[in-house]
């Protein structure tokens, strides 16, 4: 072997030493930094038994959701669009598209650029199980257009927010109108609620605000910051007693028999003041909504009669009214959960956390009733309990532009013996 060989071999063996020296380093290193890698793993998505019991019982495999009409069996876009929100809290996807396919299959005819969901679906008198009721229900609209818009984002899926467009863009189209001297509002469905003489029906317990600051942030040269601000401005002049009605009337004015270019908010036509069943989830909006919101944190301050009427009896009234404040009936269950956020938000958390004993042993009560025996319904406690709870849990929580702070997306750090 000649010298410069030599000399080749031995510059490749101590290339190799040191590649192996550098190696072994690396090795070393990984073995002492690995608890810490371990450490900073995400954990498992929190389990949320309560949303999984009600999922297995009432949804069912093609994504339709029982229970959450007062018909047997018959199913609603408002069942559907919350659960299809509590799928996304629970990261649940197929479950999620398996909801989302049958409501836009069955209930918007796989037509959302020009079809809104209709909010009934069931078996008709002739027998046949079918769409019932094509009038849309605007709830159920914006939540499900809310929580494709927060699947698209969080799931990386470009079709739900595809979706979630065309369905924004028909809302927009089919809902909103411009009230004289307020300025645009979305109706509670296209038929039925603009009546003669200038008279708009309106309910603000379908206007979530953290859902109108989500599509004002997907569409900030939209309508949606001002019906934010015009469904605040309903809720305040609405509530003289801090009792928030089911229904809100909005009277046009005119001068001297001119078309109405100012308007006022008034007993509506048809519930007059109550505030029961669809009211009580104004409070739970509220409750939930970002502490730093400001329309959410001034009708705090406005609505306090539901918590005076709770404090005073240890549990909310089933109705009020909301002009005159007086209070009637025992409420359901679902009721007092839908105050535990409120009451938070409030500062009175004694008296939540009482509300809360109360919700979770009527839970456990309800859900040990088997499915075919009577009783009441389950579907709007239930479901007024899952918002509730979820967010009571920290399963999730709204930031101020309306987007989705969940559970699942913060890594957890795991405890690593040394």
């Amino acid at each position: 072997m000649s010298v410069s060989s030599m000399n080749r071999r031995d510059t490749s063996l101590g290339l190799s030493l040191r590649g192996n020296a550098r190696r072994l380093r690396a090795v070393l290193a990984l073995a002492l930094l690995a608890p810490a890698i371990v450490a900073g793993k995400p954990c498992e998505p929190p389990t949320w038994p309560l949303w999984q019991t009600y999922a297995m019982r009432f949804v069912q495999a093609d994504g339709r959701v029982l229970e959450s009409s007062l018909e047997n069996n018959h199913s609603t876009s408002e069942g559907q669009s919350y659960a299809m929100f509590f799928a996304l809290i629970g990261n649940d996807q197929p479950r999620f598209d398996t909801l989302w396919r049958w409501t836009s299959a069955n209930l918007a005819g796989a037509a959302i650029a020009t079809h809104l969901p209709g909010w009934l679906w069931g078996q008709g008198t002739d027998g046949q199980w079918r769409l019932q009721d094509a009038n849309s229900a605007a709830d159920a609209d914006l939540w499900i257009a809310y929580a494709l818009l927060e699947a698209a984002r969080l799931w990386h899926r470009p079709d739900y927010h595809r979706d979630a467009l065309q369905l924004m863009a028909t809302i927009e189209a089919q809902l909103i109108v411009k009230l004289p001297g307020l300025g645009p509002m979305v109706l509670p469905g296209p038929q039925g609620f603009i009546l003669p003489d200038s008279l708009w029906r309106l309910n603000p317990s379908y206007l979530p605000l953290p859902l109108l600051r989500r599509l004002a942030k997907e569409a900030p040269d939209g309508p949606w910051q001002a019906i934010a601000d015009n469904t605040a401005t309903m809720i305040d002049q609405s509530s003289p007693k801090g009792f928030v009605p089911d229904w809100v009337g909005y009277q046009g004015t005119s001068y001297k028999g001119a078309s109405a270019q100012s308007g006022v908010f008034v007993s509506d036509p048809v519930k007059g003041e109550t505030g029961s069943y669809d009211a009580i989830r104004v409070y739970l909006w509220l409750g939930m909504s970002e502490a730093t919101e400001p329309l959410a944190a001034s009708l705090l301050k406005r609505l306090d009669g539901m918590a005076r009427s709770t404090a005073a009896t240890g549990a909310p009234p089933e109705s009020v009214q909301a002009v005159h404040g007086s209070v009637q009936g025992q409420s359901p269950f679902g009721f007092r959960a839908a105050l535990i956020p409120y009451l938070q938000a409030k500062g009175q958390s004694e008296l939540a956390d009482q509300q809360r004993r109360l919700v979770e042993r009527a839970l456990q009560e309800a859900l040990a009733r088997p499915d075919a025996t009577p009783g009441p319904p389950r579907y709007y406690d239930f479901m007024l309990s899952l918002f509730a709870l979820g967010w009571a849990d920290n399963h999730y929580r709204f930031r101020e532009d309306g987007t989705l702070k969940l559970s699942w997306e913060t890594p957890c750090t795991r405890t690593t013996a040394r």
